[in-house]
């Protein structure tokens, strides 16, 4: 048994994560700042430390094997138009979260990194070989806690594994996605079969896809979390590891509004408008390295158990909103 700081811990893959150590039968220490986690969020048994990345210092000791690291400003919007913010939170937290490590004897990281670090892919499915070019702030972070990460591979010995994917969806348990304000296609279908939104948006269907519209790549939150627990056991000293998680295939926009509309049995109501500009017609990571290096395969692959999974903790969520 081990000792782990989960960053980020009472967020969305940070909780199931959490969840998966104290299962596995680690000790788990969460801190999370709650700006957009939440505290139920939290798995019991986990410690609990209400405080931001910089806070790492009093928190980490020798007794810690390792830290999995999720928190992180991730809205790509706010990125464009709040850099500052992102910069602060993602690159110089994550400064100061590698330097506590290190001061206090702390030489394992797993790193949620995202695909996003690549910007416009010039093939698919996209290798960790490909260039990296990403096309918002978010990314542009990302990328950079990745060289920083690297860095410190080098120089001191850390043992580091990068895990970069795109979507996560589904549930597990009683964590799931609860954002708001909320950016994701699948939470934000539920809304529309649950008539807290008047449609979906559709945002161009003449992409050079089957169906005309963007495709993009799904992982089940379970077995994400599956992911970081074996590169904790891939993590080796003075090295950095990379590894892009993908389902091999990707789904498009439409695929997922009829998976919600088999899974639910209600209607959507779909409004389609034109292109959104910089939106690539297919993003598909490949899973080769992964497969290879941890021995992930994802074990939920379908779209539909992915999308009844997340309805599931939906439809608890909104009872347990009702009764309070």
């Amino acid at each position: 048994m081990s000792k782990y700081l989960v960053t980020g811990g009472a967020g969305y893959v940070g909780s199931v994560v959490a969840a998966h150590l104290l299962e596995a039968g680690h000790q788990v220490t969460v801190l999370d700042d709650l700006s957009t986690g939440f505290r139920e969020g939290v798995p019991a048994g986990a410690d609990f430390v209400r405080g931001r990345i910089q806070d790492a210092a009093d928190v980490l000791d020798s007794s810690f094997e390792g830290v999995l690291h999720f928190a992180a400003s991730s809205q790509v919007g706010e990125s464009v138009q709040d850099p500052e913010k992102y910069w602060r939170n993602n690159v110089a937290g994550s400064l100061e979260l590698v330097s506590a490590m290190r001061k206090a004897g702390v030489r394992k990281l797993v790193f949620s990194s995202t695909a996003a670090v690549y910007g416009e892919p010039e093939s698919v499915p996209i290798a960790e070989t490909a260039r990296t070019s990403p096309t918002n702030t978010y990314g542009a972070t990302k990328l950079a806690v990745d060289h920083l990460i690297t860095s410190e591979a080098v120089a001191h010995g850390l043992a580091a594994v990068s895990l970069r994917y795109f979507n996560v969806a589904g549930a597990y348990g009683s964590y799931g996605e609860r954002h708001d304000p909320e950016s994701h296609l699948i939470p934000l279908v539920f809304q529309a079969a649950m008539g807290r939104r008047p449609h979906i948006a559709v945002y161009g269907d003449d992409y050079p896809t089957p169906d005309g519209t963007c495709i993009r790549d799904y992982i089940h939150v379970a077995d994400l979390a599956e992911a970081h627990l074996l590169a904790l056991g891939a993590a080796k000293s003075g090295e950095h590891l990379i590894c892009n998680l993908g389902n091999g295939s990707g789904f498009s926009v439409r695929e997922v509004i009829e998976s919600v509309r088999r899974v639910t049995g209600r209607e959507i109501p779909v409004v389609t408008s034109g292109r959104r500009p910089g939106d690539p017609a297919v993003l598909v990571a490949s899973a080769g390295r992964a497969h290879e290096a941890l021995g992930w395969t994802p074990r939920r692959p379908e779209l539909d158990e992915i999308v009844a999974d997340a309805w599931r903790f939906t439809l608890e969520l909104a009872v347990g909103r009702q009764t309070d």
